[in-house]
C-alpha cells in the first residue's frame, strides 16, 4: 500500500512537471499525476505474475530436455521442487490476479519478454538460493513460502532486466519499485495453504486521494505568497539562485503545514527533509530544514499554523 511519503514523492514529480512547463493546465498534470498512481498497481501485478514466467521457462526446459537424442535420466526424470511450488501455484490459480491481470491489460505475452524470463531463470538457476532449495530435503508449504520470499529478495527484485523492462515501461517506476516490491513481500508473507489476498493500493483510498488533491491544488494556489515568504526568508540569495526542487519542495512542506491541520509540523518538516536527500542536492537538507524553521517561527506567530487535535497544538 502507499505511503504518505510516497504520495508526497509522485505530488513533487507532479509539481515539478507543472511549474517547468507553461503553468496553465493544473488539471491536465493532475490527471497525469492520478494516473502515475494508479499505474503502480500495474507494476505490482507484473511482479506477481513473473513467478509464473519463471515457472513456464523450467517447464519448458523439463520438455525440451526430454526431447533430446540421448537425454540422461537427469532430463528423463527432473527435479520438480521449482515448478511444484505450491507458492506459485496459488498465484497461477488466484482468480483475484486473473481479473485484474485481465482488466489493466498486464501481463508477459510476448516473444521478447518470454525470452527476457528464459535469461532471468538461467541466472536464477546459478544462484545459491535455488541450489539450496532444489537440493534439500525439506518440503511443505512453509518451505515453499520461505523460497519464493528469498527469491524474490535476492534475484527477481534485483534482476537488471527487470529493472530495463519496467524503466522502459514507465520513467516513473524505478521510483516505485522498492514500494512495490515491499508489497509484493508482504503478499508472499501473507499467503494462506489455498489463497492469495492481493494488497490494495490504498489504504484508506478516500483519504489519501483527497490528501494528494490538496496538496498539489493548495501548492498551486498559495505559490505566490510560499514564493515571497521563502524570498523573505533567503534574503542572501536570489531566488532564481535556489535549486528549482528545493524550491518545490519547500512550498508543498508550507502549504502542508498550513492545510493539513491533522498532521503534525515536524512530520512535515521531516518528511520534506528525507525527501529532500533523494531528489536534490547533496546540501539541500541542511538548507531546506533552516528555511523553513525559520518560516514555522514567522507562520505561527501570524497564526498561520493552527492544528488540531491531542497531542498536535504545539507540534
Amino acid at each position: 500500500m502507499l505511503n504518505r511519503r510516497h504520495l508526497r514523492i509522485k505530488v513533487l514529480q507532479a509539481l515539478y512537471s507543472f511549474f517547468q512547463g507553461d503553468e496553465d493546465d493544473f488539471r491536465r498534470t493532475e490527471k497525469e499525476l492520478f494516473g502515475a498512481i494508479e499505474k503502480i498497481y500495474d507494476l505490482y501485478i507484473y511482479l506477481l505474475l513473473s513467478f509464473g514466467e519463471l515457472k513456464a521457462v523450467a517447464e519448458n526446459r523439463h520438455e525440451e530436455n526430454k526431447k533430446k537424442l540421448r537425454p540422461t535420466e537427469e532430463d528423463l526424470n527432473p527435479n520438480l521442487k521449482f515448478v511444484s511450488n505450491s507458492i506459485i501455484a496459488t498465484l497461477e490459480n488466484s482468480r483475484e490476479l486473473s481479473q485484474v491481470s485481465e482488466e489493466r491489460k498486464v501481463n508477459w505475452v510476448g516473444a521478447e519478454e518470454h525470452e527476457m524470463f528464459r535469461k532471468i531463470f538461467l541466472q536464477i538457476r546459478e544462484s545459491e538460493t535455488f541450489f539450496n532449495f532444489m537440493n534439500n530435503e525439506n518440503s511443505g508449504f512453509e518451505e515453499d513460502k520461505l523460497f519464493m520470499v528469498t527469491l524474490f529478495k535476492e534475484e527477481i527484485a534485483n534482476s537488471p532486466m527487470l529493472y530495463h523492462f519496467f524503466e522502459e515501461k514507465s520513467i516513473h517506476w524505478m521510483d516505485d519499485l522498492d514500494l512495490v516490491c515491499s508489497m509484493v513481500l508482504k503478499t508472499l508473507k501473507n499467503f494462506t495453504e489455498d489463497s492469495v489476498t492481493l494488497l490494495p493500493l490504498f489504504k484508506d483510498k478516500e483519504d489519501e486521494v483527497h490528501f494528494i488533491k490538496e496538496l498539489y491544488r493548495k501548492t498551486i494556489t498559495m505559490d505566490k505568497e510560499n514564493e515571497k515568504l521563502i524570498d523573505d526568508l533567503t534574503k542572501n540569495w536570489e531566488l532564481d539562485r535556489i535549486a528549482k526542487m528545493d524550491v518545490i519542495l519547500m512550498k508543498m512542506a508550507l502549504t502542508e503545514m498550513q492545510v493539513f491541520k491533522s498532521i503534525p509540523t515536524k512530520v512535515t518538516l521531516n518528511e520534506y527533509i528525507e525527501i529532500s536527500k533523494y531528489y536534490s542536492t547533496p546540501k539541500s537538507n541542511g538548507f531546506i530544514n533552516g528555511i523553513l524553521d525559520k518560516a514555522i517561527v514567522q507562520l505561527t506567530g501570524e497564526d498561520k499554523i493552527n492544528k488540531m487535535g491531542r497531542g498536535l497544538m504545539n507540534e
